[in-house]
């Protein structure tokens, strides 16, 4: 089947898409998008996080049929090089990136809150990072960088403004777009 969907804010297509392949198969292999992170293939561990219609899913359980037609966001679409959103610099700052396996769906998920919350207390963190597995980390500078970027977009009108409930899609949250690092 022909997939055609909105990814990131541009209208893509992918050709010779078995309809049951998982979504993160097709960001990572067939549109060259290495951000989401494949490492359980059961949506456990919520590296692979991305926002599906502006909701966050595991893509490694959305079907790449159950895609077609919606809009997609996945952490290169939150923010690139010197056009960070505050998640993202936030974790940077921080320290919460270290082998960098976990943080895309990390980052998606704590943009994902602060859009929701944008003042989360500490127990607010935890719960909606709790999808997301890290070996490498104590989680403290994780929860560092989530009060950070809580600070930082609650102190920037514009961003506040839309992490606190936009009705726009999510790239539109914050300056920049959206958050996350979005390497390989």
């Amino acid at each position: 089947m022909r997939l055609t969907c909105t990814v990131n804010g541009q209208r893509r297509e992918v050709d010779d898409v078995w309809p049951g392949e998982s979504l993160l198969f097709v960001l990572r292999d067939r549109m060259s998008l290495p951000g989401s992170k494949n490492a359980c293939e059961q949506g456990e561990c919520g590296s692979c996080t991305v926002y599906l219609d502006g909701l966050p899913v595991c893509a490694c359980l959305v079907a790449a049929g159950q895609a077609e037609g919606r809009d997609v966001v996945t952490v290169e679409g939150l923010g690139t090089g010197a056009d960070l959103d505050p998640v993202q610099r936030a974790f940077v700052r921080t320290g919460a990136v270290q082998c960098g396996f976990c943080t895309p769906g990390l980052v998606v998920a704590a943009h994902d809150l602060l859009r929701r919350t944008p003042r989360p207390t500490d127990p607010e963190i935890r719960e909606a990072l709790a999808g997301n597995l890290c070996r490498c980390t104590g989680y403290e500078k994780i929860l560092d960088a989530v009060r950070l970027a809580a600070a930082t977009t609650s102190a920037d009108p514009v961003g506040a403004a839309g992490a606190a409930g936009s009705n726009g899609p999510p790239w539109t949250a914050g300056p920049g777009g959206t958050a996350g690092p979005g390497g390989s």
